[in-house]
């Protein structure tokens, strides 16, 4: 049982007055902590702690003192990998034998990366004037940054925000999500133990009420949003309102393109079913709509089937298992329902599409695999967050692409083929803004990362990432 009562505001927890918040293990509906209700006047006790930290000593801190920094926070929670790895588990409900894969490597990745990219970016550099002379170009913090952050991978999104805006000079307010938020409030502890000085982070939880304040709070510079494309849409609005910088990484529809050379081996079966089950299908980038060439359609259908039937669902914590609970009880029936409305639109069940037998408690969804889906359908067109996928023919190259294109959504994909330059030659004609080749869904927190069209603004990763949280000056001479 963890217990964070209260608000994390420079460098200390302090008791807080709001309502409790309950937070409950996915697959058995016990309670694994609490958390407190942050009132919008502490929301703006945390704004005020990260303003001073950052005309405080924070301030004074060099890029490559503040690159160390990030380096010392990795430090600091790789030696607590394990610890926090089961606190995923249980949290989130992700399969104990991926958790460390899943939350705290690729974690570990982005502030390593940071670490690096903060060192060595040019936030003041002389460049020619092409009216003559020079002209200084400073890259500033923009300032404080409220990040408010989705459940399905609660601590690598906070420092997929964190370490750029650290590493940029900037000071953040994390408001974590009232379904996962115990990992956000136990990195605290390993903020402190990497030195940062106090009020650099702090933490507020709650409800939608609690985000809202610090959207909407006159000392916050920018807004960070990870979730969905209709709160980001509320959250943009009200940025706009003040004109507040915010950057939306949103919802994902990404499809897997198979050409009609695909090698249907081992490889290419588990990075498919990898890239839509991995984290029990709760993944922005989640590969949820495979594209197979119509004269190969039964043979992918067979062998998808095949692999997903043959996933072991269970208990979080057990090493065994491949698949776990989704999140919440509102989550099954949502993912049920778009199941149940595929199979009354012609859809056919290859496997699950009920409950999985044996479970009295959780929130279990069975791995689902379905066929005869056409592109027009909700659930091809939606973003479930569930172990669901779905298989869609298409006629050649050109309708493949039309057809992964035909999305309002445009974060990620992936194309298959041993044929490498014909596979990029597809991932270049994708509107989206990550594509895999002949690999389950990757993220390189040295490379840019983010979506077209509705899933979102901005950027996440590589120095174009670090950009998002500096105001530019130039000064001419």
């Amino acid at each position: 049982m963890r217990t964070f009562d209260g608000i994390y505001v420079a460098g200390a927890w302090h008791p807080g007055r709001g309502e409790r918040i309950e937070v409950t293990s996915p697959a058995t509906g016990e309670v694994l902590g609490y958390v407190t209700e942050a009132t919008p006047e502490e929301v703006g006790q945390a704004v005020d702690a990260a303003r001073a930290a950052l005309h405080g000593d924070w301030g004074s801190y060099s890029p490559a003192d503040r690159a160390a920094a990030l380096g010392r926070l990795a430090d600091a929670l790789e030696a607590r990998k394990n610890e926090f790895a089961e606190l995923f588990s249980a949290e989130v409900g992700t399969p104990r034998r991926t958790s460390s894969f899943v939350h705290v490597l690729s974690t570990l990745g982005a502030l390593r990366a940071y670490e690096k990219i903060g060192a060595d970016y040019p936030f003041d550099e002389v460049r020619p004037s092409m009216v003559g002379g020079e002209v200084r170009v400073r890259g500033l913090p923009v300032g404080v940054v409220g990040a408010i952050l989705p459940w399905n991978a609660p601590v690598f999104t906070a420092c997929l925000k964190l370490a750029p805006a650290l590493a940029a000079g900037c000071t953040m307010v994390l408001k974590p999500s009232p379904d996962a938020p115990l990992a956000v409030s136990l990195f605290a502890e390993v903020i402190e133990q990497a030195g940062f000085p106090p009020g650099v982070v702090n933490i507020v939880s709650g409800h939608a009420a609690t985000g809202e304040a610090l959207v909407t709070h006159p000392g916050v510079d920018k807004i960070s949003f990870t979730g969905s494309t209709a709160v980001g849409a509320r959250i943009g609005a009200l940025c706009a309102a003040d004109i507040r910088r915010c950057s939306l990484e949103l919802g994902g529809k990404s499809a897997a393109i198979l050409l009609d050379d695909v090698v249907l081996d081992d490889k290419t079966i588990g990075g498919l079913v990898g890239g839509v089950m991995g984290n029990n299908g709760q993944v922005c980038v989640s590969r949820s709509r495979i594209l197979a060439p119509r004269s190969r359609y039964d043979e992918v259908v067979a062998a998808v089937g095949d692999a997903v039937g043959a996933l072991v669902v269970g208990d979080p914590s057990d090493r065994t298992t491949d698949v776990g609970p989704v999140i919440n009880a509102a989550a099954r029936d949502r993912v049920e329902r778009y199941v149940a409305q595929a199979v009354d639109d012609g859809a056919r069940v290859i496997v699950g599409g009920a409950r999985p037998e044996g479970f009295n408690t959780g929130w279990y969804v069975a791995p689902t695999v379905l066929a005869n889906v056409e592109n027009s359908m909700p659930v091809a067109r939606d973003e479930l967050f569930g172990p669901v996928v779905v298989i869609i023919p298409y006629e050649d190259d050109d309708d493949a692409v039309a057809l992964a294109n035909d999305s309002e959504y445009g974060l990620a994909g992936g194309v298959w083929s041993p044929d490498t330059e014909r596979a990029n030659r597809i991932a270049a004609q994708l509107r989206v803004g990550a594509v895999s080749i002949n690999s389950a869904p990757a993220l390189d927190s040295g490379a840019p990362f983010g979506g077209f069209k509705k899933s979102g603004l901005g950027r996440e990763g590589g120095p174009e990432g670090l950009a998002e949280y500096l105001e530019f000056q130039s000064i001419i001479s």
